[in-house]
């Protein structure tokens, strides 16, 4: 069921995790701020941090060089948030190689990424043990596996894809 990221009451839970790299976001990254899905990043982080919340966990799906990533990963310190950790997978080693590049030139100590080469589906049923706040993704029904929906969907409490689409499921404390 899809709900307005907007009307959500969301609670505080904690996120653990080991945070494998820090970085910052390029605050004006014109990519990030131009792709369809930010606006609805962007109302996400901010029900998340007006309901008291001061830890998010980010997962981005398909991630590419990892400029949308790393801008949300930004966006959400500059909201407030003490503890910001983000976790970019995608099939190609060369687009991970960039995006842990452009990780490492954006060194900030309070946020954590690590970014993953791995089979999208495979790499979020990983993610469901201690789903994300957040799960960025492309549409998931190009991938014609079975499963893929799923998998997004059990990897985050919202899943926000560039089909328009918003999941939300609630959130526990």
């Amino acid at each position: 069921m899809a709900m307005n990221i907007h009307t959500l009451s969301i609670s505080s839970r904690t996120v653990v995790g080991a945070v494998k790299r820090t970085c910052t976001a390029q605050p004006g990254s014109e990519a990030a701020v131009h792709d369809p899905r930010w606006p609805r990043i962007e109302a996400a982080l901010l029900a998340l941090r007006s309901s008291g919340r001061h830890a998010v966990r980010i997962v981005d799906a398909d991630c590419g060089a990892g400029t949308l990533l790393l801008h949300a990963l930004g966006h959400a310190r500059q909201l407030g948030f003490t503890a910001v950790e983000g976790h970019g997978i995608d099939r190609s080693w060369l687009s991970i190689g960039r995006a842990r590049s452009a990780a490492r030139r954006a060194a900030d100590p309070a946020l954590g990424v690590d970014f993953e080469v791995a089979d999208i589906v495979g790499a979020l049923r990983d993610e469901q043990d201690l789903p994300a706040d957040i799960v960025i993704c492309h549409d998931v029904t190009r991938d014609q596996r079975p499963e893929a929906a799923r998998a997004v969907r059990n990897a985050g409490r919202i899943v926000i894809a560039d089909d328009a689409a918003c999941h939300v499921q609630g959130i526990a404390a």
